[in-house]
């Protein structure tokens, strides 16, 4: 009968213990953070195309894609730390080879030659369309 006292004395110790930690931060002040989505203008193909050290300039050229073309651009290549080419772009994270489901190439390049800060704008035959923050020059690939 004592350890079940004993016991009975401890439970209720532990319990008055924890709240009083819980009172503890509720003097804290309480900072309230507004609920907002969090989407980006783009996505990415697959969860390997490299696309998170975009700079901002590169970010908003596909924004300004988006908005102009009512879809969001799929990034089909992004960083390439061992690019074929010397001197990509996509070395340096400053280039992004697009497609947007559904768009024609000729729509998709309309939208990104009116992109503020756009460099490059190039397509291949494949359907798919460069653009990046470098010098502005254009060209066909196929």
């Amino acid at each position: 009968m004592q350890n079940v006292s004993l016991l009975a004395l401890a439970g209720l110790f532990a319990l008055q213990s924890a709240t009083g930690a819980v009172g503890q931060d509720s003097k804290r002040p309480v900072i309230h953070l507004p609920k907002h989505e969090a989407r980006l203008a783009y996505a990415v193909q697959t969860v390997s195309v490299r696309a998170g050290c975009f700079p901002e300039r590169l970010r908003a050229i596909l924004s300004h894609i988006a908005t102009k073309t009512g879809r969001r651009p799929i990034v089909t290549s992004g960083l390439r730390p061992h690019p074929r080419r010397h001197g990509s772009l996509h070395g340096k994270c400053l280039a992004a080879d697009i497609r947007v489901p559904g768009l024609s190439e000729r729509t998709i390049i309309a939208a990104a030659r009116t992109a503020p800060g756009i460099g490059g704008i190039g397509s291949y035959c494949n359907g798919i369309i460069h653009v990046d923050v470098g010098p502005q020059r254009r060209w066909v690939d196929c």
